[in-house]
């Protein structure tokens, strides 16, 4: 069975992507026709400008081509110079023209696909070698469209050319009876308008011939639902490795929670669904959060509190708040100032105490408001619902 997707199965539209790698290739819809109608439009309109000014300028060349300098037949260096004089004026007439023309070649693609080098399309393609692909593309649905194309198009020339002829065969009789500069005239006239007049049948052509060059441009390059599937996950990421990135970007991120347990000051905790480790060093314009878990993870930040000796405390409300409310590495809710200064408090005050010196010290009832009621899938003690 051949691997390459078959032409009934390119059902999906092409991506961005798709239409993008294309354009790189040079791969752009084109249009003979508009070509046609561009060069050729553009050409008449601008001879019909300038005739005037043709006309007389290559009258004067030839007055001066056909004029002899006896001066010239005894000086061979001076020939060389006349020779070169004859071809600027001749060219310089002439040279509005072809800018009009060369300018004209570039409206066509520019207004299909865009004007743009591809490097990839200069590259051989041995696969056009191929008979059995070169005998689809001469018996194919592309080839009796050209086919039909050349056939409207010579009706339409044909038929528009005969009828202007016949317009204006009166008017050719008439010619013989003028002077040859009105002939010359007349004849030019008439010319530039039957061309005109072709122009304006082709430019039919091109409006039907764009949309289907699109049309079949884009039919081209359609797209199998796997091959969708596949840039989509090309784009976006694949699903497995995306989780996989996750989860190690969590392993990293609690690996350096961990590590910084030991430097924090307090630990409070919900006693063991929550854990909210912070630091707070002088010049600090609030506590910072060091860490922070649920579940497992809570245990795991109250055993190493244990071993670099941390202070735990244990205020239910407060741990809630500060779990849902702050983020790893800053500053805790303004909302929170009040509460955590009690509990930072309440451990300088441990840390001073000694037995014999007074009562140990207690925690005070702490105040944190909305902010630590029980979350609405906890359980009636704040424990997330199992």
């Amino acid at each position: 069975m051949s691997e390459q997707p078959q032409k009934e199965d390119r059902t999906e539209r092409p991506s961005e992507k798709r239409l993008r790698e294309a354009r790189e290739k040079g791969q752009v819809p084109r249009s003979r026709e508009l070509g046609n109608v561009a060069v050729l439009g553009c050409a008449v309109l601008a001879l019909k400008a300038t005739g005037g000014h043709l006309g007389a300028s290559a009258r004067d060349w030839m007055k001066q081509a056909l004029t002899l300098d006896p001066a010239l037949l005894g000086s061979h260096d001076r020939i060389l110079v006349h020779v070169v004089a004859l071809a600027r004026d001749l060219f310089l007439p002439v040279l509005p023209l072809l800018v009009v023309v060369l300018l004209a070649c570039a409206i066509a693609p520019a207004s299909m696909g865009g004007l743009r080098f591809a490097a990839q399309a200069l590259k051989p393609d041995f696969a056009r070698l191929n008979p059995q692909k070169g005998l689809q593309r001469m018996y194919g649905s592309e080839s009796l469209a050209e086919l039909l194309r050349s056939l409207l198009r010579v009706a339409l020339i044909g038929g528009i050319g005969g009828w202007v002829v016949w317009r204006a065969f009166a008017g050719l009789l008439s010619l013989s009876q003028a002077s040859l500069e009105a002939a010359v005239a007349g004849g030019v006239d008439l010319v530039l308008g039957a061309v005109l007049a072709m122009v304006g049948s082709l430019l039919l052509l091109a409006a039907i011939d764009v949309p289907w060059q699109h049309h079949q441009h884009r039919s081209r390059l359609k797209m199998t639902k796997q091959e969708v599937r596949d840039e989509h996950k090309e784009l976006e990421g694949n699903p497995e490795v995306k989780a996989r990135v996750r989860q190690v970007a969590r392993q990293l991120s609690q690996r350096r929670m961990m590590e910084a347990v030991p430097q924090a000051d307090v630990v409070v905790v919900n006693p063991t669904h929550y854990a909210v480790a912070m630091k707070y060093k002088p010049g600090m314009r609030a506590p910072v959060v060091v860490a922070k878990g649920v579940d497992e993870l809570a245990l795991a930040i109250r055993a190493i509190a244990d071993r670099h000796r941390v202070a735990i405390v244990e205020a239910p409300p407060l741990a809630r708040a500060l779990y849902r409310t702050a983020r790893i590495d800053q500053e805790i809710p303004v909302k929170l100032y009040a509460a955590v200064a009690q509990v930072l408090s309440y451990v300088y005050q441990l840390r001073a105490w000694a037995p014999g010196r007074g009562p140990m010290p207690s925690l005070a009832e702490l105040d944190v408001g909305a902010e630590g009621a029980p979350d609405p899938d906890a359980g009636g003690d704040g424990s997330p619902a199992r």
